[in-house]
């Protein structure tokens, strides 16, 4: 009991009194910091859905990328809010802080040499998904490699070609992407007819057969623009290659490309306009000549026999 007493009377209950309280006081604050995070970080989500919505993204798809930025935005703060949180606290009852601090610096830089790659793709997929550059369900191409985006996280992106093989890339490692379907898209078609004919004649049926298609209730909803014949773009082998393209809805542009293709295929038919293929003439030079003689020769002495009949 005395000695209990002894170190009772050892302890400055004064300076043990003013620690509590700057303890209590840092919990509150850090309470309060968490809270106008909180609150900051729902209006982000809030607006994050909303602009989504305005770029006609799903609802829940729109929903669920706010989510999962958000949720990494505040597990980052409160990581380290509480790890810097604990660190005072312990410098507040006379711990000293600094050997911790160095085995944590150790520690940190050993874990990014082995994690660089795990992180830079982390990092690119956050940045990814917040600038809203692509979404499941978009036709993209990534490094050469076009398909449909099946999944986004912060670590991959997972595309599906058309012959249904999946792609993984890690967003660390992707040096290029070209979007198909953002806001809307477009069908660039190069239709090729003989020389002999009236060009401005074939633009004319040309857009005529685009006001039938956006005229037409199954694929007037999927076209943004009436179709778009620029004209004449290149002289080919055997053809004149007429230019044009077809706004539509994001991955409509397939649909209704092939649509007009088949409408301008009926039409040319009907209108007698001739769709070139490749041909080739040949010519007998010089060195041909004995054969041709021969052939004639052969032609003389079959003509006679056929004169007797």
């Amino acid at each position: 009991m005395d000695k209990f007493s002894q170190l009772l009377g050892t302890i400055d209950w004064q300076i043990m009194l003013f620690s509590s309280l700057r303890i209590i006081v840092i919990l509150l604050v850090v309470w309060i910091f968490l809270s106008i995070v909180k609150r900051l970080l729902n209006k982000m989500e809030q607006s994050l859905t909303a602009k989504g919505r305005k770029e006609d993204e799903l609802p829940t798809e729109a929903a669920k990328r706010a989510e999962t930025l958000t949720r990494l935005v505040r597990q980052a703060i409160v990581i380290v809010t509480w790890v810097a949180t604990f660190l005072v606290i312990l410098r507040e009852i006379g711990i000293d802080v600094t050997p911790i601090l160095a085995g944590a610096g150790i520690v940190g830089l050993a874990v990014g040499f082995g994690a660089q790659n795990l992180v830079r793709d982390v990092i690119s997929g956050f940045f990814l998904i917040l600038e809203n550059q692509v979404r499941v369900g978009d036709v993209a191409i990534v490094n050469g490699t076009g398909g449909l985006v099946e999944k986004l996280n912060f670590r991959t992106i997972v595309l599906r070609d058309l012959s249904g093989v999946v792609h993984v890339f890690p967003n660390g490692s992707i040096n290029a992407m070209s979007n198909l379907t953002k806001e809307w898209s477009a069908y660039v078609f190069d239709i090729g007819v003989a020389y002999k004919e009236d060009v401005d004649r074939v633009m004319d049926v040309m857009r005529d057969v685009g006001a039938e298609l956006r005229a037409d209730k199954k694929f007037s909803p999927l076209m943004i623009h009436d179709v778009e014949v620029f004209g004449v773009d290149k002289f080919a082998d055997s053809s004149v290659m007429i230019k044009g393209r077809i706004r539509t809805r994001p991955i409509k542009q397939w649909d209704v490309g092939r649509e007009y293709l088949r409408r301008i295929k009926i039409r040319f038919d009907k209108e007698g306009i001739e769709i070139p293929f490749p041909h080739r003439s040949i010519y007998f030079g010089e060195t041909s000549k004995p054969i041709v003689a021969q052939l004639l020769g052969e032609q003389a002495s079959i003509s006679p026999t056929n004169s007797q009949n």
